[in-house]
């Protein structure tokens, strides 16, 4: 992968701004190198103005803001038909904020991404939510609303349904268990690095379940890049090289990923060390007989 697009792609991720839009469409182009975010930017820019003019000709004076929600939520699920990719959840493509745009279909991060970016066109706080195993957004109160007033949960996936509380925790437990409890920091706005992770991991994971290794280590290369203290996702850059044959780099990171583990040159103290260490030994037979 070149240098300068995961150097552009970091710089983009993180500016202070919180649109996660640009960078969001850089990274993209491990897909489609020759696209272009300024088109896709001015899509979201024609949608969020489209969604404005909704918000104003439905309502006079000053729109609560569970009405400026209905009124963009109609307009982006029932107008724009954008919907939850139910029958190939698993496809990259849902993943790419440019194929959502125009197939208007995709898993909840991304449909939850050009959401809040329409939304915030438009004139109304979305922010996204880092909620275990799915995806939220939330639509915080309106400065010099009532002090009880609470965030009002929309779920991306299901046509920007609001959530309960008790909503809340059946999706927890569907995802995570029958005895699990929700914790307010689960319900908090996530930042744009935490939203562009979440979104390479599962464009990662996507591409790894279609054995497209090579896709899915240029994906590792700026999860590296954007989180350099994940260490397991060093560790998967390596595993990744090792599938496509790239022996060098694949015993550069799982020696690195072994040495910052406290696992390098010690007797495995735990059976994932072992494994790691074990290919490494492995690679450097096969790096050797080729030489």
């Amino acid at each position: 992968m070149d240098p300068r697009f995961v150097d552009d792609f970091v710089l983009a991720a993180t500016t202070p701004e919180d649109s996660v839009a640009a960078p969001a469409l850089l990274a993209a182009r491990i897909a489609y190198p020759r696209l272009e975010p300024e088109y896709w930017l001015a899509e979201l820019d024609a949608l969020g103005e489209t969604a404005r003019q909704h918000v104003e000709i439905g309502v006079g004076g000053q729109p609560s803001r569970r009405t400026r929600l209905r009124i963009v939520s109609e307009f982006f699920f029932g107008q724009l038909g954008f919907v939850g990719n139910r029958e190939h959840y698993e496809d990259p493509r849902n993943s790419f904020l440019n194929d959502v745009i125009d197939r208007r279909t995709g898993i909840p991060i991304t449909l939850a991404v050009v959401f809040i970016e329409v939304a915030r066109r438009a004139g109304l706080v979305v922010e996204g939510v880092n909620f275990p195993g799915h995806f939220l957004m939330r639509c915080p109160p309106d400065p010099g609303e009532h002090p009880d007033e609470t965030s009002l949960i929309v779920d991306p996936f299901h046509g920007g349904a609001l959530l309960s509380d008790a909503d809340c925790t059946r999706l927890l437990r569907t995802h995570v268990g029958a005895e699990a409890l929700i914790d307010p920091s689960m319900l908090q706005t996530a930042g744009k690095r935490t939203i562009l992770l979440r979104m390479l991991l599962n464009l990662k994971r996507a591409y790894v379940r279609v054995r497209s290794f090579r896709m899915a280590r240029d994906v590792s290369e700026l999860v590296v890049a954007l989180d350099p203290s994940a260490l397991t996702e060093l560790r998967d850059r390596g595993l990744l090289a090792s599938h496509l044959q790239e022996y060098g780099s694949a015993i550069r990171d799982l020696e690195t990923w072994l040495r910052l583990s406290g696992g390098y040159g010690q007797e495995p103290a735990h059976e994932e060390v072992k494994e790691v260490w074990d290919h490494v030994k492995s690679l450097r037979r096969r790096l050797a007989s080729l030489n």
